[in-house]
């Protein structure tokens, strides 16, 4: 039986994931800004949400975050990003290495579909050149912290692209999990899913938050409200690059906001 943790009995967990913080993040792509000067501090054990209408930079933030903005030709970037500490963007880190440490979980499920279940979960430790001792019980755990197991614990060597959507997407979580990243960042992951797949990785992503920081992307409001304890509302102008408007307990960016445009937004007036 699977056992639902609550964002208030997480509170009594002590949280092993990292500290995150961005400092006055501004971000171009060509000439053209596309977010500017976003400072935002992701906390160890707590599930914070980047929520806004399309268009004002919550995805690229995303990206920014573990370096893959910068795979894009002609990115540009400013300002800095923090991993307990430590600048990610600074001398010495390599960007594989960042990648490993801030794990990312797309919008479309990305198994590889020709290689097995337990193949598509150790991929990422192959990629990492990271060696364990038991496959098996690395396989196992990480099954179990994407909340798969008892779905495919007898069909292991089925082809990853023989799964359902819902069940692709909490593969891919256990591939990244595997790797053992102290952050996870999510975008939009439950987009393209069914609400019966939406439940199940909402109530993942719950339970992984007491021991791997979690940053998630979405344009679903009851699903922010639902998992998330921290929440950074993003707004771009027209013609305007996108900026942070307003970041802060979940509950009060819901009830009691600070800026007109926040309760407008998660009330659904505009988006």
């Amino acid at each position: 039986m699977t056992t639902t943790i609550t964002t208030s009995q997480r509170d009594g967990l002590n949280p092993t994931g990292s500290h995150l913080v961005a400092s006055d993040v501004s971000a171009w792509f060509g000439s053209r800004l596309v977010l500017e000067r976003v400072s935002l501090t992701m906390e160890p054990g707590h599930v914070t949400a980047l929520i806004g209408p399309s268009g004002c930079g919550k995805s690229t933030f995303l990206r920014v975050l573990n370096r893959m903005h910068e795979s894009v030709s002609g990115s540009q970037l400013d300002g800095t990003v923090a991993l307990d500490g430590v600048d990610i963007y600074g001398p010495g880190q390599h960007p594989n290495e960042v990648r490993r440490r801030i794990g990312m979980v797309f919008q479309k499920p990305n198994p590889f579909p020709a290689m097995t279940v337990y193949d598509n979960v150790l991929s990422g430790l192959r990629f990492s050149r990271i060696k364990v001792a038991d496959k098996d019980a690395t396989v196992e755990e990480a099954l179990i912290k994407a909340g798969l197991w008892s779905e495919v614990r007898g069909r292991l060597h089925a082809l990853g692209g023989e799964l359902s959507g819902g069940q692709q997407q909490r593969l891919c979580i256990a591939r990244s999990l595997a790797i053992g990243p102290s952050v996870l960042l999510m975008d939009e992951p439950c987009s393209a899913l069914d609400p019966a797949s939406t439940r199940r990785i909402e109530q993942t992503i719950v339970e992984i938050a007491h021991e791997v920081t979690v940053v998630i992307v979405t344009h679903n409001m009851q699903q922010a409200h639902r998992v998330s304890d921290l929440c950074a509302f993003f707004l771009a102008d027209e013609n305007e690059p996108g900026r942070l408007v307003e970041f802060g307990p979940t509950e009060q960016m819901f009830t009691a906001p600070e800026d007109a445009r926040t309760s407008d937004y998660v009330h659904g007036v505009f988006g």
